[in-house]
């Protein structure tokens, strides 16, 4: 317990105390009754002062102001114990109230426990601790064993395993080598290392990710404002009724004090708190777990919208593929010898920063004279033009062949087929693809289960290798040879097609997807562990680029969503049929306590419940 909270349980336990004295005192009249407010102020005192500040300032209708006017209703009709134990009863359930909401937020806190106390620098030969924010691009900082990396940056000397749990929520380590970049909110579990810092702490990862989940409440769910604006008229009608309970009956059949107490009653009963706390606890409760499972969500209203998706649309590469090309198959033709054919075109393609260029040189794997290579023609769109060793070469596509007049092998091989020709003669081609994640299959049909009507997959690729890719991960439908602005269009036709009152998805890596992104309900980025364009493009990020994770997500919010329903109408239900009881005359303080209090009490343990991740990660 917090300090405040073992104050209220101490000033329970002095009030019951006393309240129970002054019960068993063996006399009655003035005095009894004057000693009925010691424990009655002990216990209410707080409640009473609140009243009076919330009406001073123009907030009449709150549970203080109905709680009051109950108790003190009591007291002017008699029924001090009545009084001195409703006002007891109910500090008991606020002290419930208080505790479950602070383990929630702890628990919550606990998860993004990722923000830096400290970082390293090296002064005068010794290790000084500065605050984060001190220190500067391009300062090397210096993190040891068991301590957090409290700054983006590259890896200058040592090697080591980081712990990123908090970051994505997956429990494997990964390795860092010299040249790896690493990132804040990580903890180094081996190694010494030496980092340069990239980013200020302001624009490090971990900064943003505690700023995003710290301002998630700001995007309330549609249910909860709901539940405000249901607040804001809910309090003064019940006032109103009560009021017209306490009169109107009195007028018309007498016996002013029954009907009174029994609108003292109603008030009790009619205390919104269970709704007004429950609710948001529960969306607050399911981002924070989302959060442990390393899925960042911007709002309350994304986890709702996410909850109705219908159609989930995945960009290809960096998103169902890993991003990074590979030679996959080299394909000489007679005479040629498979390393020659590639040699040459790694040769050739030896000054270019094209990513198949890049694939060709890593697939090399040997070091490349750059001499033997001159007089180099890149033209956009179809390939290389070098003089290599003196030798005129092409490399490129079946265009760049047909401009050499020359009539490449067709091939139904999947991936970017490279042509490559010398002096006019056609020497073979090479496969270079985009390998496909380990868990993209497994998402897809995670996908289904949780009942997603389709999945589809927009690329710029050809129509052979969008197919291929389509097919093997069970996708229903594809679309190729898309630019980014008609991946824009097929979304907004898409979504002419999705249910009513249903969401569609749209899955990308957070960088050249951006305007799909913001076009679709609901934008899910690959986070490439926290990257700057991921988290402001998209409302939903993914911080370990799994693409199960999206299944995960759409349960979580399901889960949210089916919790804040089953507290609106369980709170609702009992409200409901105790104030019909209130006014009826069949239930007493004690038992409209018990609805106001207890249904509260219930309703947020219901809405705790909701961070337990253990079955979304049992499920994935």
């Amino acid at each position: 317990m917090s300090k405040k909270q073992k104050k209220s349980l101490w000033r329970i336990i002095i009030s019951a105390i006393l309240l129970i004295i002054v019960v068993l005192l063996p006399f009655d009249g003035w005095m009894k009754s004057f000693l009925f407010f010691i424990p009655y102020l002990i216990i209410g005192w707080d409640v009473l002062w609140r009243a009076i500040r919330n009406i001073l300032n123009g907030q009449i209708f709150d549970e203080n102001f109905l709680m009051a006017i109950a108790t003190i209703g009591a007291i002017i009709l008699g029924d001090f114990t009545e009084a001195c134990g409703v006002m007891l009863f109910y500090q008991v359930g606020e002290l419930f109230q208080s505790y479950a909401v602070g383990r929630s937020r702890k628990s919550i806190a606990s998860l993004m426990d990722i923000r830096p106390d400290y970082a390293n620098i090296k002064q005068n030969g010794t290790l000084v601790q500065v605050d984060p924010e001190e220190v500067s691009i391009g300062q090397t900082i210096v993190v040891q064993p068991g301590e957090k990396i409290p700054l983006d940056g590259i890896v200058l000397e040592g090697n080591s395993t980081v712990d990123t749990a908090a970051l994505t929520g997956e429990s494997v380590p990964r390795d860092v080598l010299v040249g790896n970049e690493v990132i804040s909110g990580c903890v180094n579990l081996s190694g010494l290392l030496k980092v340069q810092v990239t980013k200020e702490f302001g624009e490090s990862t971990v900064a943003k990710i505690l700023d995003l989940v710290e301002n998630s409440s700001a995007k309330k769910a549609k249910a909860e404002n709901f539940i405000t604006r249901f607040a804001r008229w809910y309090t003064p009608s019940v006032v109103i009724a009560a009021l017209a309970l306490a009169v109107i009956p009195s007028i018309l059949f007498g016996n002013w004090q029954i009907w009174l107490e029994r609108a003292l009653i109603f008030l009790v009963i009619s205390c919104p708190c269970a709704l007004v706390i429950s609710v948001p606890l529960s969306f607050f409760g399911g981002i924070g777990g989302a959060s442990r499972c390393g899925i960042l969500v911007k709002g309350g209203n994304y986890l709702e919208a996410l909850a109705r998706t219908d159609f989930v649309v995945f960009d290809k590469t960096g998103t169902l593929t890993k991003g990074s090309f590979s030679v996959s198959s080299i394909q000489p033709q007679e005479g040629i010898s498979a390393e020659s054919l590639l040699e040459t075109a790694a040769l050739a393609e030896s000054y270019s920063s094209h990513p198949i260029s890049q694939s060709l040189r890593t697939a090399f794997n040997s070091t490349l004279d750059r001499n033997r290579v001159s007089d180099v023609q890149e033209i956009a769109g179809h390939g290389v033009l070098a003089l290599v060793d003196g030798v005129s070469v092409a490399v490129g596509n079946d265009k760049l062949m047909k401009q050499q007049n020359l009539t490449p092998v067709n091939t139904t091989e999947t991936g970017t087929i490279v042509h490559i020709a010398q002096n006019g003669i056609y020497q073979g081609y090479i496969v270079i693809s985009d390998e496909i994640k380990p868990d993209s299959a497994k998402a897809i049909s995670l996908l289904k289960q949780q009942g997603v009507r389709k999945t589809i997959m927009l690329t710029g690729d050809t129509k052979a290798v969008g197919e291929a890719v389509a097919k093997q991960l069970g996708l229903d439908e594809v679309h190729t040879q898309l630019l980014p602005a008609d991946k824009v269009s097929a979304v907004e036709e898409l979504m002419k097609q999705r249910l009513p009152k249903k969401n569609l998805a749209f899955v990308g890596d957070g960088v050249n997807d951006a305007p799909v992104l913001s076009r679709a309900d609901i934008g899910i980025a690959m986070g490439a562990m926290g990257s700057d364009a991921a988290i402001e493009a998209a409302d939903i990020v993914l911080m370990d680029d799994s693409p199960s994770k999206i299944a995960m997500a759409i349960q979580i919010s399901r889960k949210t969503l089916r919790i804040v329903y089953q507290n609106i109408v369980f709170a609702l239900g009992i409200k409901g049929l105790f104030l019909i009881m209130g006014a009826f005359g069949i239930a007493n303080m004690w038992e409209a306590v018990f609805a106001d209090v207890g249904v509260a009490v219930i309703a947020i343990l219901n809405a705790t419940r909701v961070l337990k991740i253990s079955e979304f990660k049992e499920n994935h």
